[in-house]
């Protein structure tokens, strides 16, 4: 009887256990089964001290490619570089500091990435912030999703673009997510002075982020330098951590077994990142969105229209300095006229 009494409540628990398992194995979603060596390879990877960035670092380190860690905080970046190192046997992995709330310190990362290495044959740009409804500024005055997630990875591929060139065949992975498909961008309040609202700042960030890698890919046809925009998918990161329930230790109790079921763990984020960095198969393939470790051929949303990226990145070259407002008018004197306002914020 005893034993009996036991069983039912034995079984609901290993059912329980059995669909929390089966749950998390589809969340994880597709892996990345090439094996590929990157011995002689050059990757920077931004925001590599944690998350996405932090796995890819380790798993690019396994496979034998020189990765440059490029970190703000250098304490946490040389610690999990000392790890990566005794668990991967590669020396060759480097701490680099690069601020991209800054655009000098971008400006300064760059001159010694061109100074310094010879060849650089994949930038990943997966640094980011996510922010709760509190504007904040970077130290160039920009608001902060647009200027780290955005306006970062505008300038630093640029500055970065001729080494990139003179090593292809080269890749540059831009790491976005799904929220810039219902996303805007208001060229009115870009920089969201007004009406400020977290979800829409970083969403509009991200599909920044997406409409320059698909303008990118246009204008390095022919380069082979190939472009690509990767979704990691909802994945458990530091990424949250200024939110209210990242914070507090109770809510992150109680929504945390949640969140274990319905979110992939940073390694299972990597998963399409690194599909973009290594898989022959995309050789070509630029210009394209990959979500799941899968190529997503039609991306809906009214602000990919020419004329919408012609003025983004008009704006991207005067708001990050890469180009003056003179210039611009010598270069792109249609979209300067028909956009004033925004070209000479």
């Amino acid at each position: 009887m005893m034993f009996e009494k036991l069983l039912w409540p034995a079984g609901i628990v290993g059912t329980v256990i059995g669909l929390a398992t089966l749950t998390k194995d589809y969340v994880d979603g597709e892996r990345y089964r090439g094996e590929e060596k990157l011995f002689g390879r050059t990757v920077i990877v931004t925001g590599a001290n944690s998350g996405i960035g932090e796995q890819t670092s380790r798993e690019l380190a396994k496979r034998g490619a020189k990765v440059i860690m490029a970190c703000r905080n250098m304490k946490d970046c040389m610690s999990l570089r000392d790890e990566i190192v005794e668990e991967t046997f590669n020396p060759n992995i480097h701490c680099k500091k690069l601020d991209l709330t800054s655009l000098k310190s971008i400006k300064e990362f760059a001159e010694e990435i061109n100074e310094d290495e010879k060849r650089i044959h994949v930038l990943i740009n997966n640094a980011g912030v996510m922010l709760p409804d509190q504007r904040k500024l970077t130290k160039d005055g920009y608001e902060m999703h647009l200027g780290v997630n955005y306006f970062g990875p505008f300038l630093l591929t640029h500055l970065l673009l001729d080494k990139l060139k003179a090593s292809a065949p080269s890749r540059i992975v831009n790491v976005t997510c799904s929220n810039f498909m219902h996303a805007k961008l208001d060229f009115k309040n870009l920089n969201f002075d007004d009406k400020y609202h977290g979800e829409a700042a970083y969403g509009q960030s991200k599909l920044a982020l997406y409409l320059f890698s698909v303008r990118l890919a246009e204008m390095l046809e022919g380069t082979k330098v190939s472009v690509y925009a990767a979704n990691p998918g909802l994945c458990y990161t530091k990424l949250p951590r200024n939110m209210g329930w990242y914070k507090s230790y109770i809510s992150s109790a109680v929504i945390y077994p949640f969140l274990f079921l319905v979110m992939k763990n940073p390694r299972a984020g990597m998963q399409t990142v690194l599909r973009c960095v290594l898989d022959p198969e995309l050789e070509g393939h630029t210009g394209k969105y990959y979500d799941n470790c899968k190529e997503i051929e039609q991306v809906p949303n009214e602000a990919f229209k020419d004329i919408n990226i012609d003025r983004l990145w008009a704006t991207s070259e005067l708001w990050t300095c890469l180009k003056t407002h003179a210039e611009l008018v010598k270069t792109q004197p249609d979209v300067v006229k028909s956009h004033h306002d925004v070209a000479k914020s």
